[in-house]
């Protein structure tokens, strides 16, 4: 958690943003992360850029439409990802071959990376900069443990902007 955490600030601090993808659950809790970054988490302070690569239907279902499902997130780390920028995956399986072509696509584009996996990590792990494990086969509680951990970044991340002020 605390190289994870490292990454954003580093990265937020030297003016790059987060991207943050997963499918189904994952893309729930992808967006409600962003979300923190952009709105808040607990106290007012300065926006943070962070983009939720989950929630454009129209680029969603062109990209899935002229590409195919496995490029949705990956076209987008093309995009708009630049060198610095941090992409966080979230996949209770590992076995998100969107989720893979999208950490392919960050390191492509020099993007430091962060997994969020489950079970036993399954393909995905390893691909990531940073991976943080659930080991458990209950979807559910993977979801659970996410979200903890999702907060507790944000948690840590905020503080530690707001005593070093951007």
């Amino acid at each position: 958690m605390a190289k994870a955490a490292d990454l954003i600030e580093e990265s937020l601090r030297a003016g790059n943003k987060l991207l943050v993808c997963g499918n189904g659950g994952s893309a729930a809790d992808a967006s409600h992360f962003a979300t923190e970054f952009v709105v808040r988490f607990t106290k007012d302070r300065p926006a943070y850029p962070a983009i939720c690569l989950s929630g454009d239907g129209g680029l969603l279902t062109a990209a899935g439409n002229d590409y195919g499902f496995d490029e949705i997130f990956a076209r987008q780390v093309a995009a708009f990802g630049l060198p610095g920028d941090v992409l966080i995956c979230l996949t209770t399986s590992g076995k998100s071959r969107n989720v893979e072509r999208a950490l392919e696509e960050a390191k492509a584009h020099k993007l430091k990376t962060i997994a969020f996996l489950g079970r036993d990590g399954g393909s995905t792990i390893g691909m990531a900069n940073v991976d943080l494990l659930v080991r458990s086969d209950s979807t559910a509680r993977i979801q659970e443990a996410h979200q903890l951990l999702l907060h507790v970044l944000c948690e840590t991340i905020e503080s530690c902007l707001a005593e070093n002020s951007l």
